[in-house]
């Protein structure tokens, strides 16, 4: 299972995803604005008006655009998609669990599943992954008012939806109606698009202003939202939930679910005449006509599956794929190919989470001894052969937001005794912490198979420290729904990105003691909501950045993460008849054969004459010369 960026999103913040394969994680980032847009003023024409076949939409009456907008667009950022790609095929892929629900918000529709589903609704801007400019989505060109809290946005009115009907504002003012409904019962969505969007102001069916409500230094980070289609869901009721469950959502992106069967499979095909094929930065890409998601509940099968051809491509991010599992037949003959490819991201925030709601884990010390009795380094040099490196706290890689001060406690079982000690515990007979009617021993939750060997290590060795780790292993839907509902002691995870590190979801007591929300440490600490708020109020990018810089150090006091690796590159293994770009992906790329994302995805291509080629000389016992390519293009410099 690979991971997707969100695209349901508010733009720049995902819905944090879970990562159960551990090699690296979607980032879909964005950047300052730089001086190569374009420039028009508001009485500038708008594309040539589509007929609309919606009813007329509600428009405020007193709804005036601001006189001297200064329009911008951006057509002129280098292109990725490569002129040599064709259109055509079907990607073969699997998933370790159908997804509990077709929906993209309210119970279950966080699942890993839900990355494809969103990065198929596409945002009014989207980010250019190498310059990090902002580039057209379903807007033509944006602007910015005076007050620091408005973005106005022209639609491109070829937009559709996949039924057909056209993308106005009026969706965007649906979008505010639709998150704001208790009804959907997702309260993070209802809390932000109450707390920090105001208003969608709609000026005609192609003009609108989206109103954030207060000044922000980076507004388009906010702003940027995705349409949601009133004419599908209209008057909103109880039956939400259930009724929508199973349903298929109109999109805008290239491609839609045509067809699936529940537990089995689903497959999503190209819109053979989508609207935003010839775009700028959509040209040459989302060339494979269709995926086809086969449920296989075990990785090692998925490996036998490659192998035989039944999976297009394979992560080989786990050392045991790349330098063992890859020693076979269909990679030693070159009918399978390697690749290396170093990307330039914010880095996941992979490791141990510590349910705070849990007795055991309400002691500082006791959770600053979990931590040093986890043998981090040993993983990396023993099981990931050096391949990884150890993350130093969960937000690695966001320029000068990330507090590079900060290093993960390393294992030491000198400090473990101190603190356990300090804290009233002792040995038992079988050499495990105890203190009064408590026992140190904790749950660990994981989900794939390949990480048993990493976590084996850690267990072996917190035993040497006098901490039992018992190790559960769910398969994904299982695992994902008991972390959300906070029934864990330990979650073995990791979060997707975005550009600015987002605290409030994951650390303010808002979001603490309540199921379906990613503060899945539970932490409610009252210093901490204070740097939250002033952090998400702050106008100042010097002051976000020296509260965002404390943040961090707080975590880090609070003891309730344990950083584990993180991972500067991409690997897999493919079918030589699978085709990829001069430089193979972007600096935001996490995986080469992502169909879908809006930013990174959709660059490879199928090559009918290379698979046919390919099978004639399996059958007739032909072979080639064995490919591992590494492209450091943009490898990250020390």
């Amino acid at each position: 299972m690979k991971t997707k960026n969100g695209s349901r999103r508010i733009f720049g913040i995902l819905l944090l995803t879970l990562l159960i394969l551990g090699g690296s994680v979607f980032l879909f980032s964005c950047g300052k604005e730089q001086e190569n847009k374009t420039k028009e003023k508001s009485d500038a024409p708008l594309a040539s008006k589509a007929p609309a076949k919606t009813t007329s939409m509600e428009k405020s009456p007193t709804a005036k655009l601001p006189e001297e907008i200064e329009w911008l667009t951006n057509d002129s950022d280098p292109v990725f998609g490569s002129p040599k790609a064709i259109k055509g095929g079907t990607l073969h892929e699997t998933v370790l669990s159908f997804p509990m629900t077709l929906r993209l918000v309210g119970p279950d529709s966080n699942g890993s599943f839900a990355g494809v589903l969103r990065s198929n609704q596409l945002s009014l801007i989207g980010i250019h992954p190498n310059t990090l400019n902002i580039v057209p989505e379903l807007a033509t060109h944006w602007a910015y008012g005076k007050d620091k809290k408005t973005m106005y946005f022209k639609l491109n009115e070829k937009a559709r939806w996949s039924d057909g009907q056209p993308v106005t504002a009026n969706d965007y003012a649906y979008t505010l109606e639709f998150m704001r409904s208790k009804y959907i019962v997702a309260p993070w969505y209802n809390d932000y698009y109450t707390k920090e969007i105001d208003r969608v102001i709609v000026y005609d069916d192609y003009t609108l202003a989206v109103v954030g409500t207060k000044a922000e230094p980076d507004l388009y980070l906010k702003l940027g939202m995705a349409p949601t289609p009133r004419h599908f869901f209209g008057e909103l009721n109880a039956d939400f939930v259930k009724k929508y469950n199973w349903e298929i959502e109109p999109n805008t992106g290239p491609y839609q679910i045509e067809k699936f069967e529940k537990g089995k499979n689903l497959r999503l095909k190209r819109k053979q005449d989508w609207w935003a094929a010839d775009l700028t930065y959509f040209k040459n890409r989302f060339n494979v006509d269709e995926v086809i998601f086969e449920v296989v509940r075990d990785t090692n099968i998925q490996w036998e599956y490659f192998k035989k051809a039944r999976l297009d491509s394979f992560g080989m991010t786990i050392p045991q794929y790349w330098h063992e599992k890859s020693d076979t037949g269909v990679v030693n003959k070159g009918y399978v190919h390697k690749i290396w490819f170093y990307n330039d991201t914010q880095r996941s925030a992979q490791g141990l989470w510590l349910n705070q709601d849990r007795e055991i884990f309400k002691d500082p010390d006791v959770r600053y001894a979990f931590a040093h009795a986890m043998n981090i380094e040993k993983v990396i040099e023993q099981v990931l052969r050096n391949d990884y490196e150890r993350l130093e706290s969960g937000f690695v890689g966001y320029g000068p937001y990330s507090n590079n001060t900060i290093r993960a406690r390393r294992y030491d079982l000198e400090k473990v005794k101190e603190l356990m000690t300090a804290s009233g515990w002792h040995r038992g007979n079988d050499g495990i912490w105890e203190k009064g009617d408590q026992r140190f021993s904790v749950e660990v939750v994981y989900t794939v198979d390949e990480h048993t060997a990493r976590l084996v290590v850690l267990k072996e060795e917190a035993k040497k420290a006098g901490v039992e780790l018992n190790l559960q292993k769910l398969d994904a839907s299982a695992s994902f729904k008991k972390v959300l509902e906070k029934k864990h002691d330990v979650a073995w995870m990791g979060w997707s990105t975005s550009l600015r590190p987002q605290f409030w979801e994951h650390f303010h007591s808002i979001n603490a003691h309540k199921p379906q929300t990613n503060n899945i440490t539970n932490t409610d600490d009252p210093e901490m909501d204070k740097l939250i708020d002033a952090h998400r109020n702050s106008l100042d990018e010097k002051e976000r950045i020296t509260l965002s810089l404390k943040i961090q150090e707080k975590i880090h006091e609070i003891g309730c993460f344990v950083p584990t690796f993180m991972v500067p590159y991409v690997r897999e293994g493919y079918w030589r008849w699978w085709r990829l770009p001069d430089v193979p992906g972007t600096k935001q790329t996490e995986s080469l054969f992502d169909a879908f994302s809006s930013s990174t995805g959709g660059l490879f291509w199928y090559d009918k004459d290379l698979h046919d080629q390919t099978l004639s000389a399996m059958e007739s016992g032909q072979t080639f010369d064995p490919v591992t390519r590494t492209d450091e293009t943009y490898r990250m410099k020390p």
